[in-house]
């Protein structure tokens, strides 16, 4: 691994090149934080791929791209006067050093919940009215839920057991197949989101993150679909013209492949 001096070294230099690039390159010279905000959060996307497929090289490529788009920022605040990477880094150091009384402080805990619910206090203390407050309003629906329990779990508002939460799934699956039979459309969609939520809610409990199981999953339909595709090319069929039995079979296979 490098040093601290290098580790300052490679930061300084990726610092020189992003002022030479603002400077010189008509691309980077155009961009502004509205222009880039689609940007990182395809890179965070792609980040968040190669940790999940587990690629550790990949995982160091990625976090070079999120890397270079906190200093464009950092840049473009420099350019206005309004802050630079200095200010950033700094502000972050000073959060950190707050939010840990447990290290900096006489404050003490038994447990990472207790760091958690002293992080969520410690929050309001600072003029937040809400612990939601800090969930951004544009999270994937299925992220923020995960959130939200987190962010109100860290305060106290939980259930004690995971049967409870499974007790409350399996309430609200009757309540969605009650609703199924009326056939009031609005009336399922509310209850299909009670469902997915409390199934969420579940899986916290089990220490399942429910954004990965749902990726992994989709990962692995993806792989046993292509390869069913693949097989159906070897024989010189559409997947239209065969029978649900013929695809089950090398479905199956596939299955034995993950």
């Amino acid at each position: 691994m490098n040093s601290r001096k290098d580790q300052l070294q490679a930061l300084d230099r990726l610092l020189t090149i992003m002022d030479e690039l603002r400077a010189e390159c008509p691309w980077d010279k155009k961009q502004t934080m509205q222009s880039l905000r689609h940007l990182t959060i395809e890179e965070t996307y792609e980040l968040g791929d190669a940790i999940l497929d587990e690629d550790l090289n990949e995982v160091k490529m990625e976090l070079g791209d999120v890397l270079l788009h906190i200093f464009f920022y950092a840049k473009i605040g420099s350019e206005t006067g309004d802050f630079d990477i200095a200010d950033v880094a700094n502000a972050i150091c000073k959060k950190l050093i707050h939010r840990h009384p447990h290290i900096y402080g006489d404050v003490k805990v038994a447990n990472a919940d207790e760091v958690k619910q002293n992080w969520e206090q410690i929050k309001l203390k600072e003029g937040k009215k809400s612990v939601l407050e800090g969930v951004p309003r544009s999270l994937p629906a299925l992220v923020k839920a995960n959130r939200i329990q987190d962010k109100v779990a860290g305060v106290g508002f939980d259930w004690e057991k995971p049967e409870q939460v499974f007790s409350k799934v399996q309430e609200e699956l009757g309540e969605l197949q009650a609703e199924v039979s009326t056939g009031n459309g609005e009336k399922i969609e509310s209850e299909f989101g009670d469902v997915l939520f409390s199934m969420i809610n579940y899986a916290r409990f089990l220490g399942v993150n429910p954004e990965n199981a749902l990726e992994r999953t989709n990962k692995k339909f993806i792989k046993r679909f292509q390869f069913l595709e693949a097989q159906a090319a070897k024989l010189g069929k559409s997947l239209k013209d065969m029978t649900l039995q013929e695809m089950d079979v090398y479905w199956n296979q596939a299955k034995m492949n993950d």
